[in-house]
């Protein structure tokens, strides 16, 4: 078949790879006129993993990946640690270890492996058609390509969706949801004034939370949240202004990460949305993935990794069913969608909790942080990876 795929990411990337592996005609388009991702890098647990090694990838994800041998949590005013524990208990438990990378990396290994000859970008969608034999994108200059079926992988605000959804024939027009909190994000080099280089340490305190990741060339990954109305001003030019504000009295390894950024090369601020869980994600020949299906908060870490879900579960369902595109669609919306909207709403839960939302609620979590073995963070983590269609295999067929 031709596939057409609309949006250049991780999730249209890595389905796209996959289909071609089937031996189908891909075409990828993309609004954006360079590998520009937004945010600096992303978590990339044993679900998302095993995606990536299952397209071949293994050994060059990786050498992208840094090493996270242990997690800390901080207190973030006094730096005192109120928990330490190694992370082995999740490799062994879901049988591969996590990786952050940096998103730029894996985007451009993913754009590679799928053929950069294969990949259009500055081509803007505006509109999707559809009949019995075949479905059309249409761009904004007029120009059009049809295939036998069109993935829209293009984002939270998805072009592709408002097909799919029928929202200009009366149907549901899907809206994103505020998160409540910004996250200013970057790269720096790894520094023991901050943590150790081979550990994910995070600093909470007062609702808000400044965390490292390690990532490949000996840098750090920082993301740091700050709850405030969306729609707050900011201006570039004030670079890390909003941090001095809200982090400048905090520990001395919070004051060692904000010395170290500099907001001229890896500065990234992103207001944080999701959207609320929905069934449609297919209408005929014409199907959703990655975050214009299921928008997800950043909180547990599972975006890239569910995009990657959806890429496996879409072309298993593709490679083996034989009643036609629809059906086929049919079977891949089915096993996706409840377990989409799982990871979302887990997100959403995690950000009320972390973030002062319910202070009474933050307060408790803060307190268990400081009895906490590691047990009850392992368990959060391995529970939100056991679902994966790429572990449950049969259950997609």
């Amino acid at each position: 078949m031709k596939v057409i795929i609309v949006g250049a990411g991780i999730g249209g990337t890595s389905a796209a790879i996959a289909l071609q592996q089937q031996g189908h005609e891909v075409v990828v388009y993309d609004r954006m006129r360079e590998n520009r991702p937004v945010g600096a890098a992303l978590s990339l647990w044993a679900n998302g993993v095993k995606v990536l090694n299952w397209l071949g990838l293994a050994d060059e994800v990786a050498a992208l990946g840094g090493r996270m041998d242990d997690m800390a949590y901080l207190d973030g005013i006094t730096g005192d640690t109120m928990c330490r524990f190694s992370l082995e208990p999740v490799t062994a438990q879901t049988g591969q270890r996590a990786y952050p990378v940096v998103r730029a990396d894996l985007q451009a290994l993913l754009m590679e492996t799928v053929g950069l000859d294969r990949i259009h970008l500055g081509r803007r969608v505006v509109d999707v058609r559809q009949d019995a034999a075949s479905a059309t994108v249409v761009f904004d200059d007029g120009s059009s390509d049809t295939g036998d079926l069109v993935i829209g992988a293009d984002g939270a605000r998805s072009i592709v969706r408002e097909h799919v959804t029928d929202a200009a024939g009366g149907g549901p027009r899907i809206e994103r949801r505020y998160s409540g909190y910004t996250n200013f994000n970057g790269l720096v080099p790894a520094d023991p004034a901050i943590g150790p280089a081979d550990q994910w340490t995070t600093y909470v305190a007062d609702g808000k939370r400044c965390a490292v990741m390690p990532v490949a060339d000996d840098r750090f990954y920082f993301f740091v949240d700050v709850p405030q109305p969306s729609g707050t001003p900011y201006d570039p030019a004030d670079g890390i202004a909003p941090l001095e504000e809200a982090f400048g009295g905090w520990a001395p390894g919070v004051r060692a990460l904000l010395d170290a950024i500099d907001p001229a090369t890896s500065f990234n601020r992103v207001e944080i949305w999701d959207i609320d869980p929905f069934d449609t994600w297919v209408r005929g020949r014409v199907a959703l993935l990655g975050d214009a299906a299921h928008n997800t908060a950043p909180d547990i870490g599972q975006g890239a990794c569910s995009a990657l879900e959806d890429s496996f579960a879409l072309a298993i369902s593709i490679a083996t069913h034989t009643q036609g595109v629809e059906d086929a669609l049919r079977r891949y919306e089915r096993i996706r969608t409840e377990r989409a909207a799982d990871l979302v709403l887990r997100a959403r839960a995690r950000a009320h909790e972390t973030h002062a939302f319910d202070p009474d609620l933050t307060q408790a979590w803060y307190d268990g942080l400081r009895t906490e073995d590691g047990s009850a963070i392992i368990r959060g983590i391995v529970g939100n990876t056991v679902d994966s269609p790429i572990n449950l295999g049969a259950g997609i067929l």
